[in-house]
């Protein structure tokens, strides 16, 4: 039984009537919720603490500290959901994959996938895989109770090119060339990798996850129909796999614009939208049934509290005609942001969206 069902005869779960879940599900809601991609990491003092002579993915695999960085900006800004602390590249490091995270660079890849024979790393990822995310999960929904907690991938474009590219990339050469080049392989490279994402985003739900985010960063890199083409259809996999659930699904992307509407057609509930196109114009490109999540400029937050609110009431307004609306960033939190900057945005939009 999923998070978000609520069938005759059995009790709503603690998190169903949450303000995060009726706005993704585009129910009335007592405030517009909000919660913030990154919003555990380096902005809290807190999270550089627990982190000391901690690596970044054994940092992702200890339940302990999964659970307490997912829980400290909870404490700290009152946010409406928290969202599982990891990272895009885990499930593939859980199947054997030779990668790890530099600091400064990111994750790199020590063998990456450029012919046929490369698939073969790319193993079936089963829970046993992951047992840590289960655990992680279970201490969290004890500990947040009525407050949801959001699970999430990397979808498989992203996590392509970063096995393509062996590591972060501007320009995406490598993995174009697969896509374009040898579209057989491509197609089989992220066909692979959507049933990887989708099974490690079941392991999620099914531990406790009220809600899942699949993250494509790189894909506003696409023209429209490169998108359709060669990308859509496996993170339309990915949303199938996982829509028995029935939790909301959120799929977000940065310099996606042209995209939204497709981003939305893959089969997300909930579409994220980064800060360069306004909720009003946005709903237009997405089209109807589907919640917006958005989707303040993350580098307004280093301009004071009066711009901030400007800046905040202008993402309220364009949302005011929404059947749901989840209050974001446009991107992640910023490392250097003032963490205090964060509690005082969320006061704000809880404060003037109290209906």
């Amino acid at each position: 039984m999923s998070a978000n069902e609520s069938p005759a005869g059995r009790q709503p779960t603690a998190t169903y009537d949450s303000p995060f879940l009726k706005a993704c599900r585009r129910e009335p809601v007592p405030h517009t919720p909000v919660w913030f991609m990154r919003q555990a990491g380096r902005s809290l003092p807190e999270y550089r603490k627990v982190r000391e002579g901690v690596p970044m993915l054994e940092s992702c695999m200890r339940p302990d500290l999964v659970t307490e960085i997912t829980l400290q900006p909870v404490r700290r800004h009152d946010v409406d959901a928290a969202i599982y602390f990891s990272d895009i590249v885990i499930p593939l490091k859980a199947i054997g994959i030779d990668l790890d995270i530099k600091p400064g660079v990111g994750p790199v890849v020590e063998r990456p996938i450029r012919t046929r024979a490369d698939l073969a790393q790319l193993r079936d990822l089963t829970p046993d895989d992951v047992s840590y995310v289960t655990e992680a999960i279970g201490l969290l929904t004890a500990e947040l109770g009525a407050t949801p907690l959001i699970g999430f991938a990397g979808a498989p474009f992203t996590l392509a090119s970063y096995l393509v590219e062996g590591g972060p990339s501007r320009t995406y050469e490598n993995a174009k060339a697969m896509m374009y080049g040898d579209p057989e392989l491509w197609a089989d490279l992220l066909d692979r990798l959507a049933e990887i994402t989708s099974a490690f985003l079941k392991v999620q739900i099914e531990a406790g996850a009220s809600a899942v985010q699949l993250f494509d960063s790189w894909a506003g890199a696409l023209a429209p129909a490169d998108y359709r083409r060669s990308v859509l259809p496996a993170s339309a996999k990915v949303f199938r796999a996982v829509e028995s659930y029935g939790v909301p699904r959120i799929h977000f992307g940065v310099g996606t614009g042209e995209l939204l509407n497709l981003m939305g057609e893959a089969g997300a509930d909930v579409v994220g939208v980064d800060w360069r196109v306004p909720l009003d114009e946005a709903v237009r490109r997405v089209g109807p049934g589907k919640a917006l999540q958005g989707n303040l400029d993350p580098t307004v937050l280093f301009a004071g509290t009066e711009a901030v609110e400007t800046k905040a009431r202008e993402v309220l307004d364009s949302a005011a005609g929404l059947e749901g609306h989840v209050f974001n960033l446009g991107h992640g939190v910023m490392p250097s942001t003032d963490p205090d900057a964060l509690t005082r945005l969320v006061e704000y939009v809880h404060t003037q969206t109290a209906r």
